[in-house]
């Protein structure tokens, strides 16, 4: 497991990491499809927190994208280097959640977040945060639609709706399993919303939330156990 600073000159207030949010976002890239789903590799990723030991934990799980086989994964802790702010929870996680992708024994390939890309309301989510710093291509799979608006997709798997700021598809609600609640994909980095909802599919074959980060989130939990024993 890999110990990780607080980055030197890491915003400390909202305003400092709103104006970051501004900078980065306009290097995001959304005229690229990403890579074919089912090829190459796929790399889920999440955190786990203990708030009262200033603690947060982050792993990564690599993924041979044809199979959804593990084929690396990695850990890192470090201390909770934002507070708690809606909108900028990615300055709480960024610095660990690199870290696990730095130890990682093998290139990620595709970067599968907990979370949200353009489906954020500054529009830079964890996912297109993390992108733009790695440039990697990432896509963000979220459990729950944010404040955005969407209608019920279709039951069966596969089914999708768009998800909506005002007019704007900011990402789609997904249907990954017959009859199950949808989850909501929204392109991060070099990856087009097609192609974000078809790798969101291949990582879905029995559950509904992908393998990927089903792993990392486990993986993360039983880390964060150790760390704090």
């Amino acid at each position: 497991m890999t110990t990780v600073r607080i980055p030197a000159g890491w915003p400390a207030t909202e305003e400092q990491a709103r104006a970051v949010q501004d900078e980065l976002r306009e290097r995001v890239v959304l005229d690229e499809p990403g890579p074919p789903p089912g090829t190459g590799r796929v790399t889920g990723v999440d955190v786990a927190y203990d708030d009262e030991r200033d603690v947060v934990v982050a792993a990564a799980v690599v993924l041979d994208a044809a199979t959804n086989e593990v084929v690396a994964e990695a850990t890192a802790v470090g201390r909770v280097s934002f507070p708690y702010v809606p909108g900028l929870l990615a300055f709480r996680e960024i610095p660990t959640v690199m870290a696990a992708l730095d130890a990682l024994p093998c290139p990620p390939g595709l970067v599968v977040c907990d979370g949200y890309g353009l489906a954020h309301p500054r529009r830079f989510g964890l996912a297109s945060h993390l992108g733009v710093l790695t440039g990697l291509p990432t896509i963000g799979v979220a459990k729950n639609p944010f404040t955005f608006s969407y209608e019920e997709p279709g039951a069966r798997r596969g089914s999708a709706s768009p998800l909506l700021a005002g007019t704007d598809e900011v990402g789609r609600a997904l249907r990954t399993q017959d009859g199950i609640k949808p989850v909501f994909v929204s392109v991060g980095h070099r990856v087009d919303l097609d192609n974000a909802c078809a790798h969101t599919l291949a990582l879905t074959p029995k559950y509904r939330l992908p393998e990927s980060t089903r792993r990392a989130d486990a993986l993360c939990r039983e880390a964060l156990r150790r760390a704090t024993a």
